[in-house]
């Protein structure tokens, strides 16, 4: 009991201030209309540095910053990867660098983090910012939907990849022989 004593006794109140800071600038930047693709920039960044900022008040060790780098990075690789070798043109014509998003990759790669570390209580709020942030993405013509897809898939599977549980429930899915899929719950008591 000692293990579920210390980890319900921190104090999280900055965790919630800040992911209601999150809340309350998508919410407020979503009726800016010009605004609207600046605002996705923000969140692109503020939801990373969250996720970054969590890691550090919450954990007694770096193990969790170290799993958010390492998921930031394999998911960036994997996107500039892609952005190089498929030669798409963006909606608005601006460059042929269209697929996969970016933007969508690192903010779903933050949230899976948050969500396989810290639990879903705190990553619905995460979830939501990066849904918004893929939104941005297509409605200011950057990308198409595919795009966006596909970026918070890599986001998502790198999260899932490089991301252990701290509270001690791990929620993975799984792809087995002959067309099993599911999900993988595994827990400590």
């Amino acid at each position: 009991m000692p293990f579920f004593e210390s980890r319900t006794t921190m104090n999280c109140t900055p965790m919630k201030s800040a992911l209601a800071c999150i809340l309350v600038l998508s919410c407020s930047t979503a009726f800016a209309g010009s605004n609207l693709e600046k605002s996705g920039d923000v969140l692109q960044v503020l939801l990373p540095a969250t996720a970054f900022g969590m890691s550090l008040l919450k954990e007694d060790d770096y193990q969790g910053s170290w799993q958010l780098i390492k998921t930031g990075v394999a998911s960036r690789l994997v996107v500039e990867g892609l952005k190089a070798t498929v030669t798409k043109k963006r909606p608005d014509g601006s460059g042929n660098d269209s697929f996969p998003s970016g933007h969508a990759a690192d903010t779903f790669a933050a949230s899976t983090f948050i969500q396989q570390r810290y639990g879903l209580k705190w990553a619905i709020p995460a979830y939501l910012a990066a849904t918004y942030v893929g939104y941005t993405r297509v409605d200011s013509d950057k990308h198409d939907t595919e795009d966006v897809i596909i970026g918070a898939a890599i986001g998502v599977l790198s999260g899932v990849y490089f991301t252990d549980s701290y509270l001690g429930t791990s929620i993975t899915p799984y792809a087995a022989e002959k067309g099993h899929y599911g999900l993988s719950i595994s827990s400590r008591f």
